[in-house]
């Protein structure tokens, strides 16, 4: 097919992690056992949140849902970079590229807002402690939670349309291991470093793609990430007008979990989207990749369950139970 002398790709080709079939052996198994971890981690924390009575409130709600998150996240790319790493054939088609994309992109956005909400939630904890149940009934955490999801999805369809409507005419090789369409989250980046994969792929202009993902930055980046540092701005201001030592420490324990896990996110972001364009190896690039992508998802659910007490003895209460049925 031809438009405009330019010859439209079906596929694209992904240069993945590596091209030396022993490492991608090694390769293969150390990423299999991260994404089984992922797995079985974040299912595990879906289950104790369901089957708990005591951690049904809206702090583990948006737990469950982060978990959930992310299990589907790393689904739709895992999955197949691991089958590539055992063939020989790196090529996907268009349209599941797109896919894989736009769903990437969504579900990156929605985890982004999800964290403000949860820091809403602890923001309305500490600060206002009294009034918590009011404030955050059943309505209003399934409203922010399901608002969450809803404009991660919605928001991120004007950036992959924008992207798509663009004509790709080769070359057609992408070096990354999924198709991936980057959030730059810093707001003090210049256009120079908007990039991502596939834009640098198109054979036409590309500047509306740049002020679009600009918005998108703003939207799905920038605004959740100021709502977390004035949420958190409040809760020391409050905490450390505490008169005891021993309930700003308590104060601060509540937050210390979702605190780890938003540095976590936006570090390896900012590292993964907004490095520099050119002067560094490519093996910077894929471990900045495999860091964000492959092993934050895992460690989300080791940070909650090793600093929770509730939620350790969930686990410890479901073994408990486990057992005692066996022995009947």
């Amino acid at each position: 097919m031809e438009d405009d002398n330019h010859t439209s790709v079906s596929e694209f080709i992904l240069v993945g992690l590596s091209g030396r079939p022993q490492t991608q052996h090694l390769l293969f198994a150390a990423i299999l056992a991260t994404y089984l971890a992922t797995l079985g981690g974040n299912l595990l924390i879906v289950g104790l949140v369901r089957a708990n009575s005591c951690l049904h409130t809206p702090m583990y709600f948006f737990l469950s849902h982060l978990s959930f998150l992310e299990i589907c996240y790393t689904s739709c790319t895992i999955p197949q970079a691991l089958a590539h790493l055992l063939t020989r054939s790196k090529s996907i088609p268009f349209a599941r590229c797109a896919a894989q994309m736009y769903l990437a992109l969504s579900l990156g956005s929605t985890e982004a807002i999800l964290l403000a909400a949860m820091a809403y939630d602890r923001l309305v904890a500490v600060c206002w402690p009294l009034r918590y149940a009011t404030l955050m009934g059943w309505g209003r955490y399934w409203a922010l939670a399901l608002s969450s999801w809803a404009a991660g999805f919605l928001l991120s369809v004007v950036n992959v349309a924008c992207t798509l409507r663009l004509p790709f005419c080769g070359p057609n090789r992408v070096n990354h291991f999924f198709c991936e369409l980057p959030v730059v989250l810093e707001l003090a980046c210049t256009d120079t470093r908007l990039t991502e994969a596939l834009l640098k792929l198109s054979c036409s202009d590309t500047s509306l793609n740049k002020v679009v993902l600009l918005a998108g930055t703003v939207l799905l980046g920038a605004i959740p990430f100021l709502c977390i540092v004035v949420s958190y701005v409040a809760i020391t201001r409050a905490v450390l007008q505490i008169r005891f030592a021993q309930a700003q420490w308590k104060a601060f324990s509540t937050c210390a979990s979702h605190l780890a896990v938003v540095t976590l996110f936006y570090t390896t972001c900012m590292f993964n989207y907004n490095r520099p364009t050119s002067g560094h190896p490519l093996y910077v690039d894929t471990l900045a990749s495999v860091l964000y992508n492959v092993v934050t998802p895992m460690l989300n659910p080791l940070i909650y369950s090793l600093r929770n007490k509730e939620v350790k003895a969930a686990l410890k209460h479901a073994i408990g139970k486990k057992n005692s049925s066996l022995k009947t």
